[in-house]
């Protein structure tokens, strides 16, 4: 098997993604009229990764040719190096396979459910990322190669769950969920170190097989990282209040992320460690205690929605307990084909919502009444459990507090010492020459180096109205007032969610 076409999977629709993102910037696929470029080239990126799955899933099958191959030398130094190397196994292709197949049917559910949107475009991007960032965590043969992939997967997933961006619920939800998210990134960030620390290497078959070799409490440790991870995303209590929110976004997205594919990839990750894990009880007794809490919580709170989704999402919680519980007892062949078997019935569910909505015209399914016998229980149930005001209280707003400190640590300190004003938005003379008349707290220099950038300026003023001015008219004037306008609506396109992912891919081309 050419190990070029391997590499192909993840990124085709990596570079369908781009091109519609290209194709935004440019203007060539905007409104209505380029809703078919913008759907052909995400559905034809997306298939051809399908079918090249499959050309692999009968290869090694009729080779019995499981394998870890390694690409390429992505990055090395001294005894640090990362590998560009993917894991062709039973578990990679099955899962690898299945999000192919799933990401390609919401695509093209899409098409039709979200004719005519505004953001159409913009959606198809970010679906053409996540599936290429799933694919890229299903079959990386290193865990530096998966925490790209999950950094990818939480973008698009901040992305969607903020599509509609004028409304302060979406982007409430969206920062809600991304900040959660952030825990289990530091987990995956910390299982990384461990492992290079104490093994010295990533790739997934040498770290699991030289991990059997550690003292229990060092593999307690290694485990610790990837399990926390694995539990944010896959919104495991005490992780469970974020994906209630995610909700937000289109149903397509819901069906694809939350419904049948992302909140799978906890798991995924649960089943590549399965050999370490069976080495490590106490981790394994506390997946199964967290396991139960995540299916009652689950359970209790599917109980007494009044809308689909939703009821949708607190079941696939409750399945998501019970494959963790499967995890933690050591029943990992169990845990993957429910995994495959949920994320497909539950991908129908998600994309039948619309309709069932309409095909359902009794009123909805009170509470039973052994629930609503028990007033505690039932409150507590209609509350969620008080999840998301712990995970508010816990994580969100401090992390709101520190990052409004370190933006007032910039106006009031970084901003004096270097010379500029306190508000960042008061500098824009070039866009908007009558507002930016100098006044003193503009003019005038603060700090050593606010008066030395003070008497560069004037020399410069100087220089320009005796001999640039003065010689080009007011032609020149005119083409600096039109450069200002430009690059302050770029600035402030920039400022927008849904430009992030641009600076996210940008990241990794340089990266790479």
């Amino acid at each position: 098997m050419d190990k070029a076409l391997i590499a192909l999977v993840p990124l085709l629709p990596l570079l369908a993604s781009t091109w519609i993102g290209f194709g935004i910037l440019f203007g060539f696929n905007r409104g209505e009229s380029g809703e078919r470029h913008t759907s052909r080239v995400a559905l034809l990126a997306t298939g051809l990764s399908l079918f090249l799955l499959i050309a692999i899933d009968v290869h090694v099958i009729m080779n019995n040719a499981s394998s870890h191959q390694i690409i390429a030398k992505w990055f090395g130094s001294g005894d640090l190096y990362f590998n560009i190397s993917f894991i062709l196994d039973r578990l990679s292709l099955s899962v690898a396979t299945l999000v192919s197949l799933i990401g390609l049917l919401s695509l093209r559910f899409a098409v039709n459910y979200l004719h005519r949107e505004k953001g159409y475009q913009r959606f198809f991007m970010v679906m053409t990322l996540f599936i290429s960032a799933m694919l890229l965590i299903v079959l990386a043969g290193n865990a530096m190669l998966t925490f790209i992939g999950w950094e990818m997967a939480g973008v698009s997933s901040y992305l969607l769950i903020g599509y509609a961006f004028n409304r302060d619920t979406a982007t409430d939800n969206a920062n809600h969920a991304f900040v959660t998210n952030r825990v289990g990134d530091a987990g995956l960030v910390l299982g990384i170190f461990m492992a290079f620390s104490l093994i010295g290497t990533l790739e997934w078959p040498s770290l699991t097989r030289h991990a059997l070799r550690l003292p229990t409490l060092q593999t307690d440790l290694l485990l610790l990282g990837f399990v926390i991870a694995a539990l944010a995303k896959s919104a495991v209590i005490p992780f469970s209040g974020w994906i209630s929110r995610a909700l937000e976004g289109p149903t397509p997205s819901s069906a694809i992320f939350y419904g049948s594919l992302m909140v799978h990839a906890g798991i995924y990750l649960l089943l590549r460690m399965a050999p370490m894990l069976e080495h490590a009880p106490m981790v394994q007794f506390i997946l199964v205690v967290l396991g139960i809490l995540t299916a009652l919580y689950g359970f209790l709170g599917g109980l007494v929605q009044t809308d689909v989704k939703t009821a949708f999402m607190f079941s696939t919680t409750g399945q998501i307990g019970l494959m963790v519980i499967s995890c933690g007892l050591g029943w990992f062949e169990l845990a993957s084909w429910h995994l495959l078997a949920h994320a497909s019935w539950r991908a129908w569910q998600f994309l039948h919502a619309p309709s069932f909505m309409h095909m359902i015209n009794r009123p909805v399914r009170p509470a039973p009444a052994w629930l609503q016998n028990k007033p505690g229980l039932y409150t507590a149930a209609l509350q969620r459990f008080w999840l998301d005001n712990i995970t508010d209280g816990l994580l969100v707003r401090p992390v709101q507090q520190v990052a409004q400190e370190i933006q007032e640590f910039d106006e009031k300190v970084v901003n004096r010492i270097v010379g500029l004003p306190g508000q960042i938005g008061a500098v824009s003379s070039l866009a908007e020459p009558d507002r930016g008349k100098r006044t003193d707290h503009i003019t005038r220099g603060q700090g050593v180096l606010g008066h030395l950038m003070q008497t560069i300026a004037a020399a410069l003023h100087r220089f320009e109205e005796q001999l640039v001015l003065k010689g080009s008219g007011e032609g020149l004037i005119k083409s600096l007032h039109s450069i200002g306008n430009y690059l302050l609506r770029i600035d402030q396109l920039l400022t927008q969610p849904r430009y992030l992912w641009l600076m996210i891919l940008a990241t990794f081309v340089v990266i790479i």
